[in-house]
C-alpha cells in the first residue's frame, strides 16, 4: 500500500508508526467522520509490513478512531504493540492464532472480537469495552494479565442461552485475570481456563436467567476467586474448579429461582466465604467438595442445599447449634450421617463439646425418621430417657421420680413377706430399688410378695428399670466409642 492512496486521517496514522508516536483523533470536529476514519486494511499493512526507523520502536498507538472493514491478522506474527483505545469498529477485529506483543482495546466499541488460540507475549487489555457481538478468547495464551474491568458484552442478535456470550474455554493467563465490573448478558464460559494468579468478578453483572450464567468446570486458579458484591442471574458452574486461595462470595447476590445457583462440587477450596448478602436464590450443591474453611453464615444458605460427602476443617463463624442444624436438614439427599459429622467435628475442633453433642442428638433424631416403625419406637424409647447418652441426666431424674412414686406407694402399703420368719425388716426405699435396677439387689424384692395394684405396680417399675439401664448401656457404648 502506497502513502499516495491514504486519507489525511490515515497519513497521519502511518507516519506516526514508526516512532510509537499516539495519534488521537478524538479533538476531531466531525463526529465519527472522514476525519476520524481508518480503513483496516491500512492498520493491518503497518502492522505486517510498516515503516521503521532505526532507533525508534514502531508501534501502532491511536486513540478515538472510526475503524471501517474488518481488522484481520489471523495467524499473523506481529512484532509492534497495539493501541487501539476510544475507538469504534465497524467489524469485528480478528486475531485467530495470532502472536502479539501486547494488546490494548480498551474503552472501545466492536461487534464481537476473536483471539482464540492466540499467543500474546504481554498483556490484553479490554477495560470498557463495549461488545454487542459474542467475545471469543478461548484457547488464548496470555503471558501477562486479562483485563476486563467494566467491559459489557450485550449481544444484539439473539441467540440460545447455551451459546456463550464470552468465551474464555482453556484460556492460559500467567497473571490475574481481572474482569470487575463486568456486565454480561448471556453465557461466561470459562471451562478449564488456568488463571496464574486471581480471578476478579467483583461488581460484576451476569445475566442469563433460566440456564447457566457461569461455566467454568475444571477451573484452576493460583490464588483467589475474588466475588464480592457479585449479581448473578442464572447458574453459576464451577465443578471441580482448584482454588487455593479463598472463594470470596461477600454481598454476593446469586439468584436461579427453580434451579442450581451454585454448583461447587467435587471443588478443591482453600476459604469459602459466603456471608453478608441476602440468601441465595435457588440451590446450593456441594457435594464432595474439599474446603478447609467453610465461613458461611446460616441467613445467606438457601431452602435446598446438597453436601454429600463435603469435607472441611474449619466452620464459621462460631454459630450456636441450633442456627447451624437447618443446613443438614435441608439436604434433599435424605439423610447424610457424614454431614452432622463435619459439624461435629468443627465444634469439636474449638471445644464447643456442648453443641458437638446437640449436632449429634439431631443426627440420630434425623436417622430415626429413616427406621421401621419398631425402630422409631425404640429410638423413642432412647430419645425419651437419655437422649441418646447425650444427656445423661435425663436417666437420674427418670430414676429418682420412679423412686420416689414407688417408695411413697409400697410405704403406704408394706407388700406381705413371703417368708415372715425369714424376711427382712421392709424397707421401701431399697425395695423400689430392687425392682429399677435390674442386676444391683438389696435383698428386698426376693423378699416381698406385693398383691393387687402394687404388684402391678412392681411389674412397670422392674420393665422401665430394664429400658432406662438398656436406652443408659446403649447411649454410653455410643458416646465412648466417638471419643
Amino acid at each position: 500500500m502506497e502513502i499516495n492512496d491514504l486519507t489525511p486521517a490515515e497519513q497521519r496514522v502511518w507516519r506516526a508508526f514508526a516512532t510509537g508516536t499516539e495519534v488521537d483523533f478524538r479533538d476531531a470536529a466531525d463526529d465519527w467522520g472522514p476525519e476520524r476514519t481508518v480503513r483496516a486494511a491500512v492498520l493491518r499493512a503497518l502492522l505486517l509490513n510498516g515503516p521503521h526507523e532505526p532507533g525508534e520502536i514502531a508501534a501502532l498507538k491511536i486513540r478515538g478512531a472510526r475503524i471501517t472493514g474488518a481488522l484481520e491478522l489471523r495467524y499473523a506474527a506481529v512484532d509492534s504493540v497495539i493501541h487501539l483505545t476510544h475507538c469504534r469498529f465497524e467489524a469485528a477485529p480478528d486475531f485467530i492464532g495470532a502472536h502479539l506483543r501486547y494488546l490494548s482495546l480498551r474503552d472501545s466499541e466492536m461487534p464481537g472480537l476473536s483471539v482464540t488460540r492466540a499467543r500474546i507475549d504481554g498483556s490484553l487489555r479490554l477495560t470498557r469495552c463495549r461488545f454487542s457481538g459474542p467475545v471469543r478468547l478461548d484457547g488464548a495464551q496470555i503471558a501477562g494479565a486479562l483485563f476486563l474491568e467494566r467491559a459489557e458484552v450485550d449481544v444484539e442478535a439473539p441467540t440460545a442461552p447455551t451459546h456463550p456470550v464470552l468465551q474464555l474455554n482453556q484460556v492460559g493467563v500467567d497473571d490475574d485475570l481481572c474482569a470487575r465490573g463486568l456486565r454480561a448478558h448471556g453465557l461466561v464460559r470459562l471451562d478449564g481456563a488456568t488463571v496464574a494468579g486471581s480471578l476478579d468478578l467483583e461488581d460484576a453483572e451476569l445475566s442469563n436467567p433460566g440456564a447457566q450464567v457461569l461455566e467454568a468446570e475444571a477451573l484452576e486458579i493460583g490464588a483467589n476467586l475474588l466475588g464480592r458484591r457479585l449479581r448473578a442471574q442464572g447458574r453459576i458452574d464451577l465443578r471441580g474448579a482448584r482454588i487455593p486461595g479463598r472463594v470470596d462470595l461477600l454481598d454476593a447476590r446469586l439468584s436461579n429461582p427453580g434451579g442450581t445457583a451454585l454448583r461447587a462440587s467435587s471443588c478443591v477450596i482453600g476459604e469459602f466465604w459466603l456471608r453478608r448478602g441476602p440468601q441465595v436464590e435457588g440451590l446450593l450443591n456441594l457435594r464432595r467438595a474439599e474446603i478447609n474453611q467453610f465461613d458461611v453464615e446460616p441467613e445467606m444458605l438457601p431452602d435446598q442445599v446438597r453436601l454429600l460427602d463435603l469435607t472441611y476443617t474449619f466452620l464459621t463463624p462460631h454459630e450456636p447449634a441450633e442456627r447451624r442444624l437447618p443446613m443438614l436438614e435441608r439436604d434433599d439427599g435424605g439423610f447424610d450421617p457424614h454431614a452432622y459429622e463435619q459439624v461435629t467435628a468443627a465444634y469439636r475442633r474449638i471445644g464447643d463439646d456442648q453443641a458437638a453433642r446437640l449436632v449429634q442428638l439431631a443426627k440420630q433424631r434425623r436417622r430415626r425418621s429413616t427406621l421401621p416403625w419398631y425402630g422409631r419406637m425404640w429410638g423413642h424409647l432412647q430419645d425419651g430417657a437419655v437422649g441418646y447418652g447425650f444427656r445423661p441426666l435425663r436417666a437420674a431424674v427418670w430414676l429418682l421420680s420412679l423412686l420416689a412414686v414407688g417408695s411413697v406407694a409400697y410405704a403406704t402399703h408394706h407388700p406381705p413377706a413371703l417368708k415372715a420368719s425369714e424376711a427382712p425388716r421392709f424397707d421401701p426405699v431399697f425395695y423400689t430399688l430392687d425392682l429399677l435396677l435390674p442386676v444391683i439387689s438389696f435383698g428386698q424384692e426376693a423378699a416381698f410378695a406385693p398383691t393387687g395394684w402394687y404388684q402391678t405396680l412392681s411389674y412397670v417399675l422392674i420393665v422401665t428399670g430394664w429400658i432406662l439401664a438398656t436406652t443408659v448401656v446403649a447411649g454410653v457404648t455410643r458416646t465412648v466409642s466417638r471419643q
